[in-house]
């Protein structure tokens, strides 16, 4: 993949990085982290308080470089790649509206006095951001992989 431009191709390759180390942060979530949440026990709410602090300055500067390079190519991208970036870009969206609709709001119940009863939804939610970003990763190092004419 030779996105037309060197603007282009910086873009797309910083795209491509934010995507993948995302990719490899929510299995990890998905996989350790979230499901210890119930292994926690009396101290829950400090816990579920001291995960947003240390994980939010992590994920939100590369989730966020992630949206608006993945927006921006959706709309910059030559003919023979739109339509890939443009799937990849409604996966991001769903995405992020999974991650405002039902990961947030969960962390916030989480935080109250004994939120572990939401970890089970928090685990099972969560799929919809490890899926969409796991067929973007595929997505992208094909769109990466791919000659442009």
């Amino acid at each position: 993949m030779q996105p037309h431009g060197c603007h282009l191709l910086v873009i797309f390759l910083l795209h491509c990085a934010a995507a993948l180390f995302m990719t490899g942060v929510i299995w990890f979530v998905q996989i350790v982290h979230y499901p210890l949440f119930e292994f926690v026990g009396g101290r829950f709410s400090d816990y579920a308080r001291e995960h947003t602090r240390r994980t939010t300055p992590v994920v939100a500067p590369v989730m966020i470089l992630e949206l608006l390079s993945g927006l921006w190519l959706a709309w910059s991208a030559s003919d023979t790649m739109v339509l890939g970036l443009r799937i990849n870009a409604g996966l991001l969206l769903v995405t992020w509206l999974s991650t405002l609709i039902l990961q947030v709001p969960l962390h916030h119940r989480l935080k109250e006095s004994d939120g572990a009863s939401e970890v089970p939804r928090l685990v099972a939610g969560n799929w919809v951001r490890t899926v969409c970003w796991s067929v973007r990763a595929i997505l992208l190092l094909w769109l990466l992989s791919t000659p442009v004419a």
